[in-house]
């Protein structure tokens, strides 16, 4: 059930609307779409313009890809990982339904815009420590018109200990800084934030980057496991298989997702991925341990190239 205050402890950033907003592309011009770069409270940020679509850009902050955003459609998803969220924000509750969800990370605010569209009303809180970026993503690329969504500049741990009990169906952690995701939100104390905020039957999601032998993705499942008894991870095959550095999708909840319906829709994505749980997941898990707060280290460092771009 939806309800119960929303969290005010800490500042929200507000914009006006801007001419060229959602339901206004008769006022865009092909060559007004350059690149914008920008130093913001924590690295470069650019927004470059997608060549093959005409409102589409690529948000990099200190030349890591970020977050992709087609302003004309925003169901689109063009990241991998960003899909796999995107599918098991589709299982999360029945098809339509309006859900109160918090993104901890904001990037483009892609998530948020794929929710608004996929379920009209939905009201969603985005945390993000680096203001800065928040009002530049929300000057050049405007929000869906109408769509209830709060941009919070706060630290997601911080933000989350001043939320109310039982107000969110689904939590996102998306949360990097640079390329590693910070400590702080690795540990039991963090995804202890986490249920609380969750109702009985919330999700929470979450993006981890690691490598062949797992210690990190495995050790985020073991926290994970000291609140939730429902595990989920969607990962590419090859990427399971020791080959390459990549982004793991994690899922945790009370309740069962329906795994039949997410691996059908990973099956189909242009790059399938796996989707893990059960004994296979238990088996993978194995003899892991929780992060302690005092214990807790950021994700593994990405090798060089992993994620740069050209």
């Amino acid at each position: 059930m939806r309800g119960g205050p929303r969290a005010g402890r800490w500042p929200v950033v507000r914009f006006p609307a801007l001419p060229w907003a959602a339901g206004a592309r008769h006022n865009w011009r092909v060559n007004e779409a350059v690149p914008v770069t920008r130093v913001t409270d924590h690295g470069t940020a650019k927004l470059m313009p997608d060549v093959d679509r005409e409102r589409a850009w690529l948000l990099t902050v200190d030349g890591a890809p970020q977050s992709y955003v087609d302003l004309d459609d925003p169901a689109h998803l063009e990241f991998e990982y960003a899909r796999r969220l995107g599918h098991l924000l589709d299982v999360a509750d029945e098809p339509g339904r309006a859900l109160d969800v918090v993104h901890l990370g904001g990037g483009a605010l892609t998530l948020p815009r794929y929710v608004a569209v996929t379920r009209p009303g939905s009201r969603q809180d985005v945390v993000d420590a680096d203001g800065a970026l928040l009002r530049l993503v929300a000057e050049h690329l405007p929000l869906p018109e109408g769509a209830p969504i709060a941009l919070h500049a706060a630290d997601a741990r911080a933000w989350l200990q001043g939320a109310p009990d039982d107000s969110a169906d689904v939590v996102v952690g998306d949360v990097f800084g640079g390329s590693r995701v910070p400590a702080h939100l690795t540990s039991v104390g963090h995804v202890r934030e986490v249920a609380r905020v969750l109702r009985d039957d919330g999700v929470y999601l979450a993006n981890l980057p690691d490598a062949a032998p797992f210690g990190f993705l495995r050790s985020q499942l073991a926290t994970l496991a000291t609140r939730f008894g429902e595990l989920v991870l969607i990962a590419e095959p090859g990427m399971l298989r020791g080959r390459r550095f990549g982004n793991a999708v994690l899922a945790a909840s009370h309740r069962p997702l329906d795994i039949a319906a997410l691996s059908r829709l990973t099956a189909a994505d242009a790059f399938p991925a796996r989707v893990e749980h059960g004994a296979a997941l238990g088996a993978f898990m194995r003899g892991a341990r929780p992060v302690r707060d005092e214990d807790a280290v950021p994700s593994p460092e990405p090798p060089d190239g992993a994620f740069g771009i050209g």
